[in-house]
C-alpha cells in the first residue's frame, strides 16, 4: 500500500495537556457506542474494542464506566454521526469526524476552524472520494500467507495486508471490520490488536511547507478543542 495511516493516538498526544478534553471525546463514543449496541462489552465487539482502545490511551476506568452507566439508563443525550470535509492550509484535503446533538451548532463550530485558518469547508463529498474508509488491524508476527489465508477462508474482503518490523497491518473496507477482526483472533490464539480501528485514508498526499505548516497546526489544534469533534484525518504531508 506504501500510505502512512494516521493513528489516534497521534492527534491524542498533541492535546495531550488537555486530558479532560481526551477523556470526553471517549466517553461520549463509548456512551454512544454502548447505547447503539449494548452496554456489556462480550456482547458488542465494537464497545469491546473501544474500551481496549481508551485504556491503552490511560483513559480512567471511572470515566469508561460512567460513560456505560449513563448508556444503562436509556435517558440521556442523543448523538449522531457527522462527518464534514474540506481543504485546509496549503490546499490539503480533510475529514472531520464528529458526534453531535445540534448539528447546527457543531458545523458552525467546524466551519469557524475553517474560516480562521484561511481553509474552506467543502459540501459533502467535496473530497471524501479522495479517501478510503478503512478498517485497520495491525498485530505482531510474520505470517503473513498464514493471515491472508485466515481471512480470505472467512470471506472478507481484504483491502491489503503488510508485514514488516514484526507486525502485519491489514486494510479491509470499514464494512468487514467485525468479520475481519473475528476471523483474525480465531485464526490466532491470544492475538492481541496494536491498531484496531476505522479510519479515512488518503488515497494521495499534499506536501504543505513554510506558513502553511504552523497554520495547519493551529488548524488541528481548533478542531481537537471542540467538543463534538471526534477525529481528524488530512492528507497534509510535512
Amino acid at each position: 500500500m506504501g500510505r502512512a495511516f494516521q493513528n489516534r493516538k497521534e492527534s491524542i498526544a498533541k492535546t495531550a495537556a488537555a486530558k479532560s478534553k481526551v477523556y470526553s471525546k471517549y466517553g461520549r463514543e463509548i456512551y454512544v457506542v454502548a447505547k447503539q449496541g449494548g452496554v456489556e462489552p462480550d456482547a458488542n465487539l465494537q464497545l469491546r474494542s473501544l474500551i481496549d482502545r481508551a485504556k491503552k490511551d490511560q483513559v480512567p476506568a471511572h470515566v469508561i464506566e460512567k460513560a456505560i452507566d449513563k448508556a444503562k439508563g436509556g435517558a440521556g443525550e442523543d448523538y449522531a454521526p457527522a462527518v464534514y470535509e474540506g481543504f485546509g492550509p496549503g490546499n490539503c484535503m480533510v475529514m472531520v469526524e464528529c458526534l453531535t446533538d445540534n448539528n447546527a451548532r457543531t458545523y458552525g463550530e467546524v466551519r469557524n476552524c475553517f474560516t480562521k485558518t484561511k481553509s474552506k469547508i467543502g459540501a459533502p463529498g467535496s473530497v471524501a472520494h479522495m479517501f478510503d474508509h478503512c478498517a485497520i488491524l495491525k498485530f505482531a508476527g510474520d505470517d503473513e500467507d498464514a493471515a491472508l489465508e485466515a481471512l480470505m477462508m472467512a470471506d472478507v474482503d481484504v483491502t491489503d495486508i503488510e508485514a514488516e518490523e514484526g507486525h502485519i497491518t491489514v486494510f479491509a473496507p470499514h464494512t468487514e471490520w467485525h468479520k475481519a477482526k473475528t476471523a483474525l483472533q480465531e485464526a490466532f490464539a491470544d492475538l492481541e490488536f496494536e491498531v484496531d480501528e476505522i479510519q479515512y485514508l488518503p488515497q494521495v498526499m499534499t506536501d504543505i511547507a513554510g506558513d502553511d505548516v504552523a497554520m495547519m497546526e493551529k488548524f488541528l489544534d481548533m478542531l481537537n478543542d471542540c467538543d463534538d469533534v471526534q477525529n481528524i484525518y488530512h492528507n497534509a504531508q510535512y
